[in-house]
């Protein structure tokens, strides 16, 4: 399943969120984890997170745009995702197949590579959009497309904020359920 005997690189995918203040903290969890980390924003998202400092830490640039044709891949291939936070707007595009940011081309492309994915979508609960019928609909999809949709608002309260342990705890979870032929 992977090209190496442990998955190493992991993208993170931050959306636009006020909860994205936390990808930080996930970017730390995760290295000392032993990931290789590279972070990916919607380009609303980089009006949310620290760029400067996801670089220092990662290495690597932050992207949210498409490359040129003829520049080289800056970022290595990931292993596995977590998209955190994931807002309303991508998690809906992504379930339909809607690329048109970098970040959910890259979010359609591994899933159709049946990579392991985690989403944890971030956003204010109990005003609508969590209950809207496009949202449902969209978490049932991306979940009967292998993706783990981790949401449990009434545990991580506010706004399914999951602490960076329990993603990857549940990251750690997916990845071997495919290692296993489980998934």
């Amino acid at each position: 399943m992977f090209d190496r005997p442990h998955p190493q690189v992991l993208y993170v995918i931050a959306c636009g969120s006020s909860s994205a203040f936390l990808t930080l903290a996930l970017v730390k969890c995760a290295q000392s984890a032993g990931w290789t980390v590279c972070v990916i924003t919607t380009p609303y998202g980089r009006n949310f997170l620290d760029i400067s400092a996801l670089e220092q830490l990662t290495g690597y640039p932050v992207r949210s745009e498409y490359k040129k044709p003829e520049e080289p891949d800056v970022l290595p291939p990931a292993d596995a995702i977590i998209v955190f936070p994931a807002t309303f707007n991508t998690i809906n595009k992504w379930a339909l197949g809607i690329s048109d940011t970098l970040a959910v081309g890259l979010l359609s492309e591994y899933t159709g590579l049946n990579r392991p994915i985690v989403a944890v979508p971030c956003f204010r609960t109990g005003g609508g959009l969590d209950t809207n019928p496009a949202f449902k609909r969209s978490v049932r999809l991306l979940r009967k497309y292998k993706v783990h949709v981790l949401y449990e608002p009434q545990l991580y309260p506010p706004k399914n904020r999951v602490p960076p342990e329990i993603i990857l705890t549940t990251l750690n979870s997916v990845i071997q359920e495919k290692v296993h032929g489980n998934n």
